[in-house]
């Protein structure tokens, strides 16, 4: 490149680094300023998000470990009846991980969307749909008939497809 364009193209290309770098730091301010919102419950957006996330990664948990009894040759009743118990218990109080302000719009990686709010209703019926189906499949695991215990699975995995499709960014 001749010098003449290089002074030409320095400044320009200047300008466009300390325009990226304000956009970052400006992006970076919103999601740390929102972050530390308090909320009604008294946690921070963040704890908030990162609650529901934990609890969502838990209940996923016994999902896979009920699944992966329920393909086995020979399952383990009693994993099966732990996994299943924990089900019912990190689903508690589910429709109150999404609050207000715990979107996507806040900055903070999350895979709900914003439809969640936007249709509390469905959701809140969603989710208790969902709790419903939990709590008969810990009940169907703890009396130990497996095919029984495959049945209720399946329907309690058709309630979080159910809400997953229409609330949650592609899995």
């Amino acid at each position: 490149m001749n010098r003449c364009k290089l002074q030409f193209m320095l400044p320009v290309l200047a300008g466009f680094a300390l325009l990226s770098a304000c956009e970052q730091t400006a992006e970076t301010d919103v999601v740390s300023e929102t972050a530390s919102v308090e909320l009604p419950n008294g946690m921070t957006v963040k704890e908030q998000i990162e609650v529901r996330q934990g609890h969502l990664k838990k209940i996923g948990k016994a999902f896979k470990a009920i699944s992966d009894q329920l393909k086995a040759g020979s399952p383990d009743l009693a994993q099966i009846q732990t996994a299943a118990a924990t089900v019912p218990t990190e689903a508690m109080g589910m429709a109150d991980w999404f609050p207000e302000g715990t979107g996507p719009a806040s900055g903070i990686k999350t895979a709900a969307l914003p439809i969640i709010w936007e249709d509390k209703t469905d959701f809140n019926d969603k989710v208790g749909a969902m709790q419903d189906a939990a709590a008969k499949l810990d009940s169907i695991a703890q009396a130990g008939d497996v095919a029984a215990i495959g049945a209720a699975f399946k329907t309690t995995g058709g309630t979080c497809k159910a809400c997953h499709d229409k609330y949650r960014k592609d899995d």
